[in-house]
């Protein structure tokens, strides 16, 4: 079974949480999607679990956090971006920030395409309702599911040009209203299931608001309402 983890955002409560869950269903490969240190209290812990824990099990790729960690240039001007882009560089190191920017922006496993955002993007995302933009980001892509992440929404969808499209949510910070962590498998039999985990949020977000970084009272609500627009 592949477990399908993206938006981990340094929420090591989180992910232990989801770990331990896809290793009961029988998870015995890893996909990583991106996004797996910014914005948490715990970002080279949640790195080195992944590091340690998964080993060559693994297969990762990179988010645009770790675009932008690796290129400062590149943070949008945002207070909240750029400050908390500066301290998780900060918490990660060079070294760290150099690997997890260089790696690959797309991966395919059994057929299916995983990228951050859309095929073409880690920032441009599929949205949860079919539109005209489908064709546009589905471009190019031969493969018959794309799973992708960054909007921190878990859905999943079939195209009108019949690619089944799978967002596996946010492992360390929701944003669709549901608290609980999320993430996707697919089985042997090919199919994908979402699965939401239940994990101390209280205490996470305590663990963030508690950094007092500028950044951190803005992340700490998001999470505690598991809304983006508060």
């Amino acid at each position: 079974m592949l477990a399908i983890l993206y938006d981990i955002h340094g929420n090591r409560p989180a992910l232990e949480a989801v770990m331990d869950d896809a290793r009961r269903r029988g998870a015995d490969r890893w996909l990583l999607g991106g996004d797996y240190a910014a914005f948490g209290a715990w970002p080279i812990e949640c790195f080195e679990l992944l590091r340690d824990g998964l080993g060559d099990a693994a297969t990762w790729i990179r988010g645009n956090w770790e675009r932008w960690q690796a290129e400062p240039g590149a943070v949008p001007d945002a207070e909240v971006v750029q400050t908390a882009a500066a301290w998780v560089r900060g918490a990660l190191g060079s070294e760290v920030v150099a690997r997890l920017g260089a790696l690959p922006a797309s991966a395919v496993i059994d057929g299916t395409l995983f990228v951050h955002a859309s095929p073409g993007s880690d920032i441009e995302p599929i949205p949860e309702t079919a539109g005209e933009d489908d064709d546009q980001l589905l471009s190019g892509v031969a493969e018959r599911r794309v799973v992708f992440g960054h909007t921190h929404v878990q859905f999943a969808r079939r195209s009108a040009s019949g690619v089944d499209l799978v967002n596996s949510g946010s492992v360390g910070l929701p944003w669709d209203g549901d608290r609980r962590a999320a993430y996707a498998t697919v089985g042997e039999d090919g199919g994908v299931a979402l699965h939401r985990v239940d994990y101390d949020w209280k205490a996470a977000g305590h663990a963030i608001e508690a950094l007092g970084e500028p950044w951190s009272a803005t992340t700490a609500e998001r999470l505690r309402e598991a809304r983006f627009d508060v």
